[in-house]
């Protein structure tokens, strides 16, 4: 199974594709969609549209993971990630993937043992568990490796 994993964000995406099934995987790839903040905003989502359809092109996931939303102190950051995501659900279902959803604590739980993990944790585990040279960067990648990860734990549960 290859599973693309997302970090929303309407700045930057993070983006991973992992390999493989239950606790046996591999990274494929990783990076990050970036927009200029000073984009107006629906230029900023037709970015993160266009980037991800174009990852999805290149690597063909079975399934889209994605981080759900969270509460957020400032309503108008939870509101923009929120068009985000949609964004990026509409994208998959066009493409006909398969859509998990997951929270941020349980991603980090499953990765780190541990569902109030700091970022820089985050990053160590999947440098550990994807066997990578380097934590991944920015953290939104690494952040979009844990979600893949996070299904392919939890798809084998199911």
């Amino acid at each position: 199974m290859r599973v693309l994993g997302i970090d929303p964000g309407s700045e930057t995406l993070g983006w991973g594709v992992v390999e493989g099934t239950g606790s046996k995987y591999a990274a494929v790839d990783f990076g990050a969609i970036k927009a200029r903040p000073k984009l107006d905003f629906s230029k900023r989502l037709l970015t993160m549209y266009n980037g991800v359809a174009d990852v999805i092109e290149r690597f063909e996931p079975d399934v889209l993971s994605l981080e759900d939303t969270f509460y957020a102190k400032n309503a108008s950051v939870a509101i923009k990630l929120g068009q985000v995501r949609g964004v990026i659900l509409v994208l998959a279902e066009q493409r006909g993937l398969e859509i998990a959803e997951y929270a941020p604590r349980l991603i980090k739980q499953t990765v780190v043992g541990y569902g109030n993990a700091e970022k820089q944790q985050v990053g160590m585990m999947i440098k550990v568990l994807l066997k990578l040279k380097a934590v991944p960067e920015p953290h939104d990648a690494a952040d979009a490796l844990a979600t893949a990860i996070c299904h392919l734990h939890h798809s084998r549960l199911k």
